[in-house]
C-alpha cells in the first residue's frame, strides 16, 4: 500500500530523533550542560516516541492514506448495445393444409397405379414402334393385371382397333385411358337418398374382413352430413364382438343403433330395426348383414330370407343391397360379386381399401362385367375417406403419375 506524508511531517520525524539524541546524550551525559538536565531523561524519550508514532501510518488513528482520486469515466462505447428482448412467444404452428378429395385420391390410388398403370406403362417404354410384338407384351400384361380376363381383353381388343389411328406409344396409352374411363363412367351412380321414401333401407352385405362394420359407420356420417337421421341395426349376429365393434362405430358416426345378442335370427334383428327406423322417423336405416355361415348355401339363404322379412314389414325395401367389396383380394372380388349378385340382386357396390391395395385395377373388371353401379369407393380409415365413385376423378388419380 501506498502513503502520502506531508511536508510537516518529515519535520516531525526529523525532531523526533533529535529527542531521541536529547535522551541519549543526558542517559549518558555526553554534554554536562544545565539545561539538558533541567528534565528527567525519560521525557525526552517519551516526547521521541510520540513524534515518531504521530509520523508513523498507524490504521485506525493515523492512516495516513492517499487522497481517492476520481474515478476516471469510462469511455462511451463504439456502439450502443441493444438489450436483448425477452423471447418473443413461439407462434402457434398453422396446421398442415387439409388435402382436397382429389389430393387424396391420387395418394390412395398410388399403390394402383403401380401395380395397374406403371406395368402398362413398361410395355411401351420398351419399344417405339407400335408393332406386333408390343401387341403380345400389351396382350400378356393386360391378362396379367387384376382386372379380369374377359375386360383384359376387351381392352385389348379395343386397342387393336384403334392401331391404326394411333402414333406411338403415348397415344395408345390415351386410348387405354379413354376405354378405362368409358368403362367406368357407365358405373358411375353415387347414392342418393330420394324424398318419399322413409325410412330408406340399406341392407349392406359382404363376407367377413371385407370392411362392412366400418363402411356402414362412414355410410352413416356421410348421410348424417347431408341432413339425414340415421339408424343402424347389428344383424350380423353370428360373429363374435361384431354387435359391439359395430355400436362403437354407429356412436361414433353420431347414429341411432338397434343392438341384438349375440346368436340371435338375423331377419327378426331387421324386422326390430326397421320398426325402430319407423317409430322414432328416421330418414335412413342401414342394416349389417353376416359374412360367413357354416356353408356358402346357408349364408345365401339367410340373407334371402332378410330381404324377405323387410319386403313384408315395408313394400319395396330393402332399396337398396350394397355389395362391400375389398380390393386388396384383387379378381376374387370379381368372383363375390358375382355369387353375391345372384342371390339377392346387388343394387351397389363398395370398393374399400383401395389405399392399401395394388390390385384396385379389379374395379375396371366389375364395371366391365356387371351393371351394378358404384355407389363408394374407399381410400383410408378416417370418416370422409369414403368417397362417393366419380368415374372421371378417379381416372384423373388411377393414371396420375404418383
Amino acid at each position: 500500500m501506498q502513503y502520502k506524508f506531508n511536508k510537516s511531517d518529515y519535520l516531525i520525524f526529523l525532531l523526533s530523533y533529535v529527542f531521541f539524541f536529547l535522551y541519549i546524550a543526558d542517559a549518558l551525559e555526553l554534554f554536562p550542560l544545565s539545561i539538558l538536565t533541567a528534565m528527567p531523561s525519560w521525557i525526552y524519550l517519551v516526547v521521541a516516541v510520540v513524534l515518531n508514532v504521530w509520523v508513523l501510518p498507524l490504521p485506525g488513528i493515523h492512516p495516513r492514506l492517499p487522497d481517492r482520486e476520481a474515478t476516471p469515466s469510462l469511455p462511451a462505447p463504439a456502439e450502443v448495445l441493444e438489450i436483448p428482448k425477452a423471447p418473443v412467444e413461439a407462434e402457434v404452428k398453422k396446421a398442415p393444409p387439409v388435402p382436397t378429395p382429389e389430393e387424396k385420391l391420387g395418394k390412395g390410388l398410388a399403390k394402383t397405379h403401380r401395380g395397374f398403370i406403371d406395368r402398362i406403362t413398361a410395355v411401351f417404354k420398351r419399344s417405339s414402334a407400335l408393332d406386333s410384338t408390343l401387341f403380345n407384351d400389351l396382350e400378356e400384361t393386360l391378362v396379367g393385371t387384376d382386372i379380369g380376363v374377359r375386360t383384359a381383353y376387351a381392352l385389348f381388343e379395343s386397342i387393336q382397333k384403334k392401331s391404326s389411328s394411333l402414333n406411338g406409344p403415348d397415344s395408345a396409352l390415351n386410348a387405354i385411358r379413354e376405354e378405362v374411363e368409358s368403362i367406368l363412367l357407365r358405373r358411375e351412380a353415387p347414392l342418393v337418398i330420394p324424398e318419399g321414401k322413409k325410412p330408406y333401407v340399406i341392407m349392406v352385405t359382404g363376407v367377413n374382413g371385407s370392411g362392412k362394420t366400418t363402411t356402414i359407420a362412414k355410410i352413416a356420417y356421410h348421410l348424417k352430413n347431408d341432413g339425414k337421421s340415421v339408424i343402424i341395426a347389428s344383424g350380423d349376429t353370428f360373429r363374435a364382438a361384431a354387435i359391439e365393434q359395430l355400436e362403437h362405430w354407429a356412436n361414433r358416426a353420431g347414429a341411432d343403433f338397434v343392438k341384438a345378442q349375440e346368436g340371435a335370427d338375423p331377419s327378426a334383428v331387421a324386422f326390430d330395426g326397421l320398426q325402430a327406423a319407423i317409430a322414432r322417423g328416421h330418414d335412413v336405416l342401414i342394416i349389417d348383414t353376416a359374412g360367413r355361415l357354416h356353408t356358402k348355401e346357408n349364408l345365401m339363404e339367410e340373407l334371402k330370407k332378410t330381404q324377405r322379412v323387410l319386403g313384408k314389414k315395408l313394400e319395396g325395401s330393402p332399396h337398396e343391397i350394397l355389395l362391400v367389396l375389398d380390393a386388396t383380394i384383387g379378381q376374387n372380388a370379381i368372383e363375390q360379386t358375382r355369387q353375391f349378385n345372384n342371390a339377392l340382386g346387388i343394387t351397389g357396390i363398395a370398393l374399400t381399401k383401395l389405399d392399401g391395395s395394388s390390385k384396385g385395377g379389379v374395379i375396371v373388371g366389375i364395371a366391365n362385367e356387371f351393371q351394378i353401379p358404384i355407389r363408394f369407393i374407399g381410400i383410408g380409415e378416417a370418416m370422409d375417406d369414403l368417397q362417393p365413385f366419380h368415374a372421371k376423378s378417379f381416372v384423373n388419380a388411377l393414371f396420375l403419375d404418383n
